[in-house]
């Protein structure tokens, strides 16, 4: 059987200002080929160059930017970069389809969910509005959209991260495509569910026949879902093979330093010296609306976070897992009073006891930097316009903490301790790495020395290497400063290597929560059991299911 695609000996280069005349190479001799109906991963760390790969298939990077190419990209034998761009806008949908990464930019914040899910099925397979709201509503569901009837009619800032991202795969899966790149498909997505996806487009497969292209830094899902592996580093892949026999016995020295990157166990359980914060019955709920177009008369309560009762100890790390909705960031903005609720939240400040549910807005404002949060992109968390001066001293200077000479100095020792160069705080967000930009939106942090740090996904979005790092630079600054920690994530195995304590959330509500060592020892809750399931046991994993259909 003949490839559905192959790439061969494909460079790409970036042209600099002509004037200068320079060139930047970022794909050497790439090569690689997947036959209809297959899953290979392309795997490397931020900046290896597998996006620029991705994009090139579907020649996203020539309406966009200066760049030169050489080699084949074949798919069905065609060479696509010897197609027209009028040609390659049809095939792009109809044949290919992509997942990107990041579904908050990728999807338009004025448009409903509906409105942007029926488009495809309107133009390509050119559905009624009628037939195009329903099939839009089965594939929702079948991407793990719970009530698709009214997340019809949300915005995509009304959704959490992991169901933008799941309305995103259905976009992509809704035209049937022949071939499908999904880049970071499950990256905001928490375990349980990040099995039904995979297991969803496992199904289409087979259905459709239909090939994938997985671009991720996951590499448990990398041994699950692929057959084939290429690894990259540096626009060039070093090794590549079967998936098994790469885990297994790897070659390059680089692949090697991967395999090594998976998060740890932590072994060292630290102690509270006292409660920090006390929250007492914490409920927050919002109304949604049903219907289509004019239509949407009736009305849904979503009890966001339903009666929950938490204790934070001072100096310790809690982490709240559960699936994408549960709660788990909202019960974090209840928390910095960034929304509405109802409950109590005592805080034991040094020497006095407040209760920040009864404060004003003015009231809370010289707490802010007592409490600080890292958001899960920081890319969108970042001011594009400031400088990375500009955005650490912010809160410096909304708070009236020294001159700008010693803002400047702090700014500088605050880089050094998130380990990125001082000489850095000139620059824009846009000049770094992902890696480098979740640095910043640490230092931003600590830089106002709080008491507790809330990180809402921090390395979700991280490659491997990059998200062993990250956790480790937060383990120092956590005993160095003695911050307390509050983490939200559903990569159990991060939180594995971080959590003293740990709280389990389902529906809005806390399910099982006490000793991380314990719960993940022995868990007692059905939904606790099902999730730690989902995480580490691989004996019947989708690959192992693969290998007996095949």
């Amino acid at each position: 059987m003949k490839p559905l695609l192959t790439i061969d000996n494909l460079n790409l280069a970036f042209c600099a200002d002509q004037e200068a005349g320079g060139r930047k190479t970022v794909l050497h001799d790439v090569s690689l080929q997947i036959r209809q109906g297959e899953t290979h991963a392309l795997v490397g760390e931020s900046g290896s160059g597998k996006s620029v790969t991705a994009m090139s298939i579907l020649r996203l990077l020539d309406e966009v930017s200066q760049i030169k190419t050489s080699g084949h990209i074949l798919f069905q034998e065609q060479d696509l970069l010897q197609k027209s761009l009028h040609t390659m806008r049809k095939i792009r949908g109809n044949e290919i389809a992509m997942i990107f990464q990041e579904p908050m930019t990728a999807l338009n914040p004025v448009y409903t969910i509906g409105s942007q899910l029926l488009e495809p099925l309107l133009l390509h397979r050119q559905l009624t509005k009628a037939e195009a709201w329903e099939q839009g509503m089965q594939l929702l569901t079948r991407c793990g959209i719970q009530e698709p009837e009214y997340r019809m009619n949300a915005y995509p800032h009304q959704l959490s991260g992991g169901q933008r991202q799941r309305v995103m795969i259905a976009m992509a899966l809704a035209c049937r495509p022949k071939l499908l790149i999904a880049d970071e498909p499950t990256t905001a997505l928490d375990v349980t569910i990040q099995q039904q996806i995979l297991e969803l487009i496992m199904d289409i497969q087979q259905e459709y026949h239909m090939a994938v292209l997985l671009i991720t830094h996951d590499l448990p899902m990398v041994r699950q879902i692929a057959e084939t592996v290429s690894i990259m580093h540096q626009g060039r892949i070093v090794e590549q093979g079967k998936t098994e026999k790469i885990f297994h016995n790897p070659q390059d020295p680089y692949t090697i330093h991967l395999l090594k990157s998976l998060p740890r166990e932590h072994k060292k359980v630290r102690s509270s010296s006292g409660t920090l914060i006390d929250l007492k019955n914490i409920r927050c709920q919002f109304t949604l609306s049903k219907g289509n177009g004019f239509f949407k008369q009736k009305k849904n309560i979503l009890k966001a976070v339903d009666d929950v009762s938490l204790t934070i100890g001072r100096g310790t790390t809690l982490g709240i897992v559960g699936e994408s909705g549960s709660g788990k960031s909202t019960l974090a903005m209840c928390l910095l009073k960034l929304t509405r609720f109802n409950g109590k939240i005592i805080y034991n400040r040094r020497g006095t006891t407040v209760d920040l549910a009864r404060l004003s807005s003015s009231g809370m404002r010289p707490l802010r930097k007592e409490l600080q949060i890292i958001f899960q992109d920081p890319f969108s968390s970042l001011s594009p316009r400031l400088s990375v001066e500009q955005i650490i001293g912010e809160g410096l200077k909304v708070h009236g903490i020294g001159s700008k000479k010693e803002r400047r100095e702090k700014v500088a020792r605050v880089l050094e301790e998130v380990e990125l160069e001082p000489d850095m705080a000139a620059r824009f967000p846009h000049e770094f790495s992902g890696g480098q930009r979740q640095r910043i939106a640490i230092a931003r942090a600590i830089v106002l020395q709080p008491e507790l740090l809330i990180l809402d996904e921090p390395t979700s979005a991280l490659d491997m290497t990059i998200q062993a790092q990250v956790i480790e630079l937060l383990k120092n600054l956590q005993q160095r400063h003695g911050m307390t920690y509050v983490f939200i994530t559903h990569d159990l195995r991060v939180i594995r290597s971080l959590a003293d304590e740990l709280a389990v959330m389902q529906h809005g509500r806390i399910v099982e929560q006490g000793p991380a060592d314990r719960l993940f020892t022995s868990p007692q809750h059905p939904y606790t059991q099902k999730l730690f399931a989902a995480a580490f046991l691989k004996a019947d994993n989708l690959y192992g299911r693969r290998v007996r259909e095949q």
